[in-house]
């Protein structure tokens, strides 16, 4: 994972039972997502400014252990890019003696402001942002190679599957 972030479980976030209410860990990777952009030197004004702005489209949560007030968790993050409109979050919520508490999956796009649709490179638009686009699991810039010939190389046509390592 390419960023972390800690988070005290507090009082008022526990349910009847008495463990972290169910809704709190949307707003725990949500917290962990802005951290992340911000570490990168993606500033929510910098999106404004640019007229874009992040969108979760799906989110799963897969609850594995529970929290209780007082435990003190570590919420990774990392961007997934596979070409297209849409990337992958993928988070971990891990208490401090390592035991994965949830993992947390969102499907995200970057919107237009202004034509309220996703952009169709929202790698692209990131890293033109960023001040550290390895953060978000982009390269600081595009390759500047090309293949025979002077064609572009599939990977900078967007026809493989960067990994993010």
């Amino acid at each position: 994972m390419s960023f972390s972030t800690q988070v005290m479980v507090r009082g008022y976030e526990l349910d009847t039972q008495g463990h972290l209410n169910q809704a709190v860990y949307l707003q725990y990777g949500e917290h962990a997502r802005w951290g992340l952009l911000r570490a990168a030197g993606v500033a929510q004004e910098k999106l404004i400014a640019d007229g874009i702005g992040p969108v979760v489209l799906e989110t799963t949560i897969k609850y594995r252990r529970e929290l209780r007030g007082g435990d003190e968790v570590t919420i990774d993050c990392a961007f997934e890019w596979s070409g297209g409109k849409t990337f992958r979050i993928r988070q971990e919520i891990r208490k401090l003696d390592d035991t994965v508490a949830a993992e947390i999956s969102v499907i995200g796009g970057i919107l237009d402001l202004t034509a309220r649709k996703l952009v169709a490179d929202p790698g692209a638009r990131l890293r033109a942002l960023a001040e550290r686009p390895e953060l978000l699991g982009l390269r600081t810039s595009e390759p500047r190679s090309s293949g025979p010939r002077g064609t572009a190389t599939a990977q900078q046509r967007g026809k493989t599957n960067p990994t993010m390592k």
